[in-house]
């Protein structure tokens, strides 16, 4: 059974058995609940303590990654441009979706109560102070304070910069500083997973907790959780149809075809990584050369995750709503330059450690709490299909694209 199952499934027992007690004896179930709580908390506590060199490390290994590929050439430079305009425009959508489609069908009070109830750890971090301030405090005095505070904004700016500066130095120095914070990353993707092998624990225990507290409503709360967020993915993908046709000049009907194989393999084992040979296939019959597949498709793999922006923007804004945290165009402005960001880190991690990873600092950055991510984390599979799914047709759709202006167009449509 897989980490993902076997978290899921925890899920499931302990909100039935949560729910269970506090419908035949809601006394014993606060009982259990108390001492459930420690037990989850410490779980979480275990993997909150990773999301700070984590974050810090991919930042930096991301960027100078990324800016040796876009050296390579120019078709890899102008991928990498395409890709980093994309990944910013999916961030916008998400902030102006993700809003209305909680005004179309709202979380019902009283689920969004009872659930604040039950999670009473996860005090907001908000208010979010006035646009001066904010942008006054994004860069740290201290980056040692910024990082005990959890002040992601500060981190990302410093983290960024310092990448910037690592090109620019000797290839000894260069070299030596990239290892390291590769060896960083690496090392925290360890322990996130020795936490993820008890999150079954966990995820059971804090399942319990809002079982107990909230009742048979948490079922509800997370179902409709899960379809908000997948329908902004949902969105996404659907855009990249409209982006290969007058991108790519290709015809819809040829492009619907060519996306069928990727998206069945990408169903199926949820990794973009795997639809490699297929997606490269795919773009040759519609095609695109292997001297372009074989570069941008890659590329697209390794930092391009079209839908990362947007569904992790609207996790972090589901919540941010869920806790009655006021958003502002401002807020989600620089809530979208922060999801776009981290969504490059996030280069092929799992989805359990990327979903921590890249939406715990724009919950931060909008002023929403993190602790429910813990439990949210749990229900992620459901959610990571239709990131998959997106992902892959989008990096035929970008590569389509790409093609038209390399020397080599894709030929045209037979349709």
């Amino acid at each position: 059974m897989s980490q993902p199952t076997r978290i899921l499934l925890s899920l499931l027992a302990g909100l039935a058995i949560g729910a269970t007690l506090s419908a035949y004896s809601p006394q014993t179930g606060l009982a259990v609940a108390g001492w459930a709580q420690p037990v989850g908390q410490a779980w979480l506590n275990g993997l909150q303590m990773t999301i700070v060199p984590l974050v810090v490390a991919l930042l930096i290994t991301g960027v100078t990654a990324t800016a040796e590929a876009a050296a390579a050439g120019r078709l890899a430079g102008r991928a990498i441009a395409l890709y980093v305009v994309l990944l910013f425009c999916s961030a916008l959508v998400a902030a102006v979706l993700t809003p209305l489609f909680l005004q179309i069908a709202p979380l019902p009070q009283e689920s969004a109560a009872s659930l604040r109830a039950a999670l009473s750890g996860a005090e907001k971090i908000g208010p979010v102070p006035p646009l001066g301030e904010f942008l006054a405090a994004i860069i740290p005095a201290n980056i040692v304070k910024a990082a005990a505070e959890n002040a992601f904004l500060s981190l990302i700016i410093f983290s960024l910069v310092f990448a910037f500066a690592i090109t620019r130095v000797s290839t000894e120095s260069r070299t030596l500083l990239t290892n390291f914070f590769i060896a960083v990353r690496d090392v925290m993707l360890v322990v996130i997973d020795w936490v993820l092998w008890i999150g079954p624990i966990g995820v059971f225990a804090l399942a319990l907790v809002v079982g107990a507290k909230a009742g048979t409503g948490a079922f509800g709360a997370l179902l409709h959780y899960i379809l908000i967020v997948a329908s902004v993915g949902l969105v996404i993908t659907l855009l990249a149809y409209p982006a290969a046709v007058l991108g790519g000049r290709i015809g819809l009907g040829r492009y619907i075809r060519a996306a069928l194989p990727s998206q069945a393999v990408a169903i199926s084992t949820q990794s973009s990584l795997a639809t490699l040979p297929v997606m490269v296939e795919s773009a040759e019959e519609v095609g695109v050369p292997v001297a372009v597949s074989g570069v941008t498709m890659p590329l697209a793999v390794a930092i391009f995750r079209a839908t990362g922006p947007a569904m992790n923007f609207a996790v972090a804004i589901y919540v941010a709503t869920w806790f009655g945290v006021p958003l502002s165009v401002p807020t989600l402005l620089v809530g979208a330059v922060v999801a776009m960001l981290t969504s490059l880190g996030s280069v092929s991690l799992p989805g359990t450690v990327s979903y921590v990873s890249a939406i715990s600092p724009v919950a931060a950055t909008i002023g929403a709490p993190i602790t429910p991510l813990g439990l949210l984390v749990a229900v992620e599979t459901l959610p990571d299909i239709m990131r998959t799914v997106g992902n892959v047709t989008w990096d035929l759709a970008t590569t389509i694209w790409l093609s038209r202006k390399a020397e080599a167009p894709v030929s045209a449509p037979a349709e």
